[in-house]
Order: structure tokens, then sequence, then C-alpha cells
């Protein structure tokens, strides 16, 4: 296939400020973790699937399999999808007060606050299998 660029876990992206490896990004729609450190404006590679350790809201608790999103203004994971990205799901339990949480990073881009309940039906694109994307 002629027009195939890369498989897409990882992309190089424009860092929007200042990264140290390991910190999660947002940029528009996209989020991911920086896999090496960048200043601003410098190429910047960023993971877009995997499981990782990230920031949450201290105060939230939530069980495996939760949805999370990221909240810009506390720069951290939310379970609160209002004006929020969804990016990944809780692969354990997380408590309150914690900073911390595993999540496995969904690699989608969908718009913002869009939870799982109000998610358009694209079983179509899955064929038989009727799973939501």
């Amino acid at each position: 296939m002629k027009n195939f660029i890369q498989p897409g876990e990882t992309i190089t992206i424009t860092a929007p400020h200042d990264l140290k490896s390991g910190s999660p990004v947002m940029l528009g729609s996209i989020f991911g973790v920086a896999t090496n450190d960048a200043l601003k404006d410098q190429d910047l590679e960023l993971t877009l699937t995997g499981v990782f350790s990230l920031p949450k809201v201290a105060t939230e608790s939530w069980t495996t399999g939760t949805l999370l999103y990221w909240n810009e203004v506390a720069n951290a994971l939310t379970s609160i999808a209002d004006n929020n990205q969804l990016v990944g799901v809780a692969i354990t339990r997380a408590a309150s007060p914690s900073s911390t949480t595993i999540t496995r990073l969904n690699a989608t881009f969908l718009p913002r606050g869009l939870s799982d309940a109000s998610a358009p039906d694209h079983s179509i694109l899955n064929g038989a299998s009727g799973l939501k994307l």
C-alpha cells in the first residue's frame, strides 16, 4: 500500500511546551504520553496506546473498567465526562485520596464531553461484532 505511513501507536508532534518523558499530553483531541523529553516546538514522540500510571483527581475514586477523561484544568484524569476528553479506561480500582491511577489509553479521538452513553453506534464499522467504538 503506497499511502501507508506508520502503524500509529506513536506519532510525532510539535511539543506545545517543555515536556519530560512520561508526561501526559493533550493537544487538541490527541492524548498520549511523551516518550522523550522535548522543549517547546521540538519534535515529541507521543505514545497513544498502552497502560500507564497517570495523575488523577485526588478526591475521586472509581472501579476497574471506569471510562476516564482528561481534565485540562486539573491536569489529571477524572471519571467526569462533562467538557473533558475521553482518553482511556481504568485498569485498577482507584481510591480517594490518591494521586495516580493505572490507565489503558484508548487512542481514539472523540469530541469532548462525549460519554459512552451518548456515543454514536458505530457497530456497522465493526461488521457483525456489535461493538461500540
